[in-house]
């Protein structure tokens, strides 16, 4: 959603003439495609983490905008809420020693910002939910002070007609009634970019969807939601009820939600694209001057400005992109599951098991998606958000027997996919010292089944042990994280737990 929208009204007319030039931006896209006007490879891949605010006391600081201003980086971006920031890095070549040079411009950035915030006694968060947020910090007064922000929420609240209800069910249930989209806002995630020809796109999409679960498994970072301990990955269910245009008979339908894990392998980026136009109407009709087919007539490479806005307003956990780079259009893969955190290692980690992954599995000459059904797939992604790293996952058996069978997603991990990881890492030209430390750090994760999610729950468990009461001990807990999480090692190496007083004399 980076287009730069101002809030208004929408009549009838508005919303035939944008559906009018979504249906010219799809046959655009299909004729560039048949032309074979897309960028050649170039083995890019994009990263971006949104953050969160939180003061010394561990409780979330409202305040992105004097943040922003201190910290006065285009490399910084608001976030739907007044606690988040969002941090871009520039495209890097997959190959070499991309990953350290990577994790070292992260902490340098992170490091900056928190620095700068610190200024006005807040600081910089890397993790999935902020365990301190409350009901009263999820409220549209709390969101960003930016007109698309505003008009999204505004649009949705009036496609579903009354609140949103939050209801999950984990370790606790979380239930409870919303007026507007805010807690979205509490999901904070990496969006991992890798750019793509068509003709690849959609292996690398089936992979990428195949491997959303091993993904979540061992990067689950939320357990916390509102001071309940729900799901070990509590942001896919909390996005979905937090944006669902759906009231309940809708749903009775069938009406697919927009935060919507899809319902089917692929054959094309266009497959994608069609279906958001075919099952979902827009939230925001605004149409752009350009004559997308007459762009393509005279020779040019059109914005597609409405498709992209519309794409943006369609939740997908591996979202194709539309983008235009120096004149020359591409399509990315985005992939979007991944919570924020724990350290910059442990980021770079879950981005080098991904990429690796994701080429390995892309280039089997018997894929895992054409033996694995989709609702395989989709299932997997419930059973790693709910129980983390602890979960057991239905995946293809190796040998000549094939079909499925439940495997612990740990053992998966280790014994199956970092192999796969590496070879593919292998592939792009990864340097080894690459390869093998930031797989190490997820072989690791395995061995020991710790992740952020576990660490967050065992910490605040030992925190009730002590006396503390439930908001003191999330409280703590955040603080102990954030300590943690600048000092920088991987998050299975963490002392579970708060530090004992030091004595004084």
């Amino acid at each position: 959603m980076g287009e730069k929208v101002v809030a208004g009204t929408f009549g009838l007319s508005d919303r035939q003439r944008h559906r009018d030039k979504l249906r010219q931006c799809l046959t655009g896209l299909e004729r560039l495609l048949e032309e074979k006007r897309f960028d050649r490879p170039k083995n890019l891949m994009g990263l971006e983490i949104e953050l969160n605010l939180a003061g010394p006391d561990g409780m979330p600081r409202m305040m992105n905008g004097q943040v922003l201003e201190r910290i006065a980086s285009r490399d910084f971006q608001t976030e739907l809420a007044m606690f988040n920031l969002e941090v871009n890095i520039a495209p890097h070549r997959l190959g070499g020693r991309v990953f350290d040079r990577l994790a070292e411009e992260i902490r340098t950035s992170l490091a900056y910002a928190h620095r700068k915030a610190s200024e006005v006694d807040a600081g910089i968060v890397m993790i999935g939910i902020l365990p301190t947020l409350g009901q009263d910090d999820l409220v549209s007064s709390n969101l960003s002070a930016v007109d698309r922000y505003r008009l999204l929420n505004d649009q949705i609240v009036a496609a579903r007609g009354e609140d949103f209800e939050l209801d999950i069910d984990g370790v606790e249930r979380l239930m409870c009634r919303s007026a507007s989209i805010a807690p979205e806002a509490a999901c904070t995630s990496v969006q991992l970019h890798l750019q793509v020809t068509p003709n690849r796109f959609a292996d690398v999409w089936n992979a990428a969807q195949a491997v959303v679960a091993p993904q979540i498994a061992i990067g689950a970072n939320s357990p916390f939601l509102f001071g309940r301990e729900l799901w070990r990955e509590s942001r896919p269910p909390l996005f979905q009820q937090s944006t669902d245009t759906r009231p309940p008979e809708l749903q009775a339908q069938g009406v697919r939600p927009r935060t919507w894990f899809g319902e089917r392998w692929i054959t094309s980026a266009y497959d994608l694209f069609e279906e958001n136009l075919r099952f979902f109407p827009p939230l925001l009709p605004i149409c752009d001057e350009e004559d997308p087919l007459g762009v393509l007539d005279a020779g040019g490479v059109p914005r597609l400005a409405e498709l992209v806005l519309h794409n943006g307003t369609v939740y997908r956990w591996n979202r194709p992109v539309y983008g235009i780079v120096d004149g020359v259009p591409h399509l990315r893969v985005e992939n979007r599951v991944l919570p924020a955190g724990p350290t910059v290692t442990d980021v770079i980690a879950n981005a080098a098991f991904y990429y690796g992954l994701v080429r390995a599995l892309a280039e089997e000459q018997r894929p895992v998606w054409t033996r694995m059904s989709f609702e395989t797939a989709a299932a997997n992604f419930d059973a790693a958000c709910r129980y983390g790293i602890d979960a057991r996952l239905e995946w293809p058996r190796r040998g000549r027997y094939g079909g499925t069978a439940q495997v612990d997603a740990a053992n998966l991990v280790r014994d199956e996919l970092l192999p796969l990881a590496a070879a593919g890492l292998d592939a792009w030209g990864i340097e080894p010292a690459d390869r093998d430390l930031y797989l190490g750090v997820i072989e690791d994760r395995c061995r020991l089944r710790v992740n952020g999610a576990t660490w967050q729950a065992d910490t605040f468990h030992r925190a009730l042990e002590k006396g503390l009461g439930r908001d003191a001990a999330l409280a703590a807990t955040t603080r102990r994280y954030g300590e943690l999480m600048h000092l920088g090692e991987p998050v299975h190496t963490w002392p579970v737990g708060l530090p004992e007083p030091v004595p004084l004399g």
